[in-house]
């Protein structure tokens, strides 16, 4: 089964992973100031991540040489 895991990090952020069924972390948060905060970012993603959509995004390359 798919899970997040909620963790403090060394800054004493909260943050959380998504774990996909094989144990592989799929998904990384950025760190928040509360618990709180943290578990509406995982709620975001449960909502907002089956209609989203998928583009590709071309980085800028560095022409200098």
């Amino acid at each position: 089964m798919p899970k997040f895991e909620v963790f403090t990090d060394k800054s004493g952020k909260f943050r959380f992973r998504l774990k996909a069924k094989n144990g592989e972390i799929i998904a990384t948060s950025q760190g928040y100031t509360s618990k709180a905060g943290c578990m509406k970012g995982i709620d975001s993603v449960r909502e907002n991540a089956p209609v989203a959509d998928v583009i590709e995004v071309q980085e800028a390359q560095d022409t200098e040489s």
